[in-house]
């Protein structure tokens, strides 16, 4: 399915979203927080509120204790965290929550010879590109079993430097292409500020939504999915071209619009 332009918010009917919708997915890095950074307190309301009315999907290429730390830790007391679903690494892992503990129910795990031939091409074409930084902050190169992820600066770079580093994708876009090439049987693409990510083929964000609408039985289409990535290049795209009520923002500012919308509409 082809989808040329994914729209914002502001170019929707909210109402008629809100009477399709069955299940409300997320992005996070610059969709619910930040990159590596918690969601807000206005979020976390917006978030816990959200669990109570329908179900929340979270689906996002960092990994699950991210997904921790930015998300689970700041809900409120009465969030329904029985009506969410966290697909972390692209939707490569899915954890739901047992009643005491968030519990791994799938894991797509690259091979040993996989991630090692691919962390050796990161840092091969990276410095081919000039993308091989003097100074990083933290893990450059990540090994999260079912992706690898490269991360320019480092994990732990500050914001600010995030989001300077590449701000039209291109040289992100460039290192996924060149990596691609070498692998063409996994699946290489850029994911947030300052990262390139690569699991296995077929396993990506549309692959998280099929599964997601086979598991709680309803149609992707009536599946809601918000999103900052959602040019063809980015690691959101998979998500609207499976067939999802796509939401493009601009960042956290706009996903609290969007949350304050259907909440409305939900209540």
């Amino acid at each position: 399915m082809a989808v040329n332009r994914v729209p914002a918010w502001t170019e929707l009917d909210m109402n008629g979203v809100g009477a399709r919708a069955k299940v409300v997915a997320f992005d996070l890095d610059n969709t619910l927080a930040r990159s590596k950074r918690p969601m807000s307190e206005e979020m976390a309301q917006r978030i816990s509120a959200l669990t109570c009315l329908i179900p929340v999907a979270i689906i996002t290429g960092g990994r699950f204790e991210l997904v921790d730390i930015q998300v689970l830790s700041m809900l409120d007391a009465d969030a329904c965290r029985g009506n969410m679903h966290l697909m972390p690494t692209s939707g490569t892992r899915y954890y739901r929550w047992n009643g005491s503990e968030w519990h791994r129910e799938y894991a797509y795990d690259l091979s040993t010879d996989e991630r090692q031939a691919v962390i050796a091409a990161f840092e091969r074409h990276a410095r081919e590109l000039g993308l091989w930084a003097e100074h990083t902050w933290g893990e450059r190169i990540e090994d999260r079993g079912s992706q690898i992820t490269f991360s320019a600066l480092g994990q732990e770079a500050p914001i600010e430097e995030k989001e300077a580093w590449d701000p039209d994708n291109a040289k992100k876009n460039a290192l996924a292409a060149a990596v691609g090439a070498e692998f063409p049987e996994l699946a290489v693409h850029s994911g947030g500020a300052t990262s390139v990510d690569v699991s296995r083929r077929g396993v990506d964000k549309a692959y998280a939504i099929d599964r997601l609408s086979t598991m709680l039985d309803v149609p992707v289409d009536s599946i809601v999915y918000i999103g900052d990535r959602m040019d063809p290049d980015g690691n959101d795209y998979p998500a609207a071209v499976a067939g999802t009520i796509a939401i493009r923002v601009t960042g956290p500012h706009d996903t609290l619009k969007v949350c304050d919308e259907l909440i409305a509409r939900l209540s």
